[in-house]
């Protein structure tokens, strides 16, 4: 069992935990925004010789709990998001340790599948005047980031693509909507509409611990979408601990 520390006790963390057994995980330590409010620290005797971490919880944690887990040489994987204008602070922190880190803006392969085809008809359709792009997303009512990283990971994959900047985009949160995101190209003679609707949160948990197998042994930051076609060819062999193959 590869140990592993869930920092996050909201619905993201605790999903985490529950999946993680039957994914080749034992979860030696949970740590909240209740531990880091009463001044626990991560250090080594807590984390218990977790090593990996997954991580969803507040993005302006993110940078501490990364200096704080680096040099003990735990892995991590950062889910949460709305942080990246940190990100070259939190890459000079995992350089200078020698760490494994992957961040993503949505761990469901489904989602990563999305974007290639919203890519691809980006630049089908980037070239004619006659289609304009937009974008619209609805999430839960406790999400707190608006637009969300995966909606602005969408904007980049337009514009990469070769749509023009500032694609049109609208946010809404309300119930308990784990998260729907639609892409549309508007012409006077059509409307093409592509749409990635989440059933549950267990996508993203589970993708999430995919990349923790992967990122065991590896040194650097990677992103989850350039990484995980990788992931999932790599799902049916051992890890680099040895460990035996997870479940796809």
């Amino acid at each position: 069992m590869t140990r592993l520390a869930v920092i996050g006790c909201g619905a993201m963390g605790r999903l985490v935990e529950e999946l993680a057994p039957r994914q080749g995980f034992e979860v030696v330590l949970r740590y909240g925004g209740a531990d880091r409010r009463a001044g626990v620290l991560l250090d080594a005797g807590l984390l218990r010789g977790a090593e990996v971490a997954i991580d969803f919880s507040l993005a302006a944690a993110v940078p501490e709990t990364v200096e704080r887990l680096a040099p003990l040489g735990v892995a991590m994987v950062i889910g949460t998001t709305g942080w990246s204008e940190q990100l070259p602070r939190v890459r000079e922190t995992v350089a200078a340790h020698g760490a494994g880190m992957v961040h993503g803006a949505n761990f469901s392969v489904g989602v990563q599948v999305f974007y290639r085809i919203v890519a691809a008809a980006a630049g089908l359709l980037a070239a004619d005047a006659d289609y304009e792009p937009w974008l619209y997303e609805i999430h839960h009512r406790r999400k707190r980031d608006a637009p969300s990283g995966t909606l602005r990971e969408l904007r980049r994959v337009m514009e990469r693509a070769g749509c023009p900047p500032g694609i049109d985009a609208a946010s809404n949160r309300a119930g308990a909507i784990p998260g729907t995101h639609l892409v549309g190209f508007d012409s006077e003679a059509d409307t093409i509409r592509l749409e990635h609707q989440a059933r549950s949160r267990a996508g993203f948990a589970g993708g999430a611990l995919r990349a923790a197998r992967w990122v065991l042994g590896r040194r650097g930051v990677f992103e989850w979408t350039e990484v995980w076609e990788e992931v999932v060819r790599s799902a049916g062999e051992p890890a680099a601990n040895g460990n035996p193959p997870l479940e796809v």
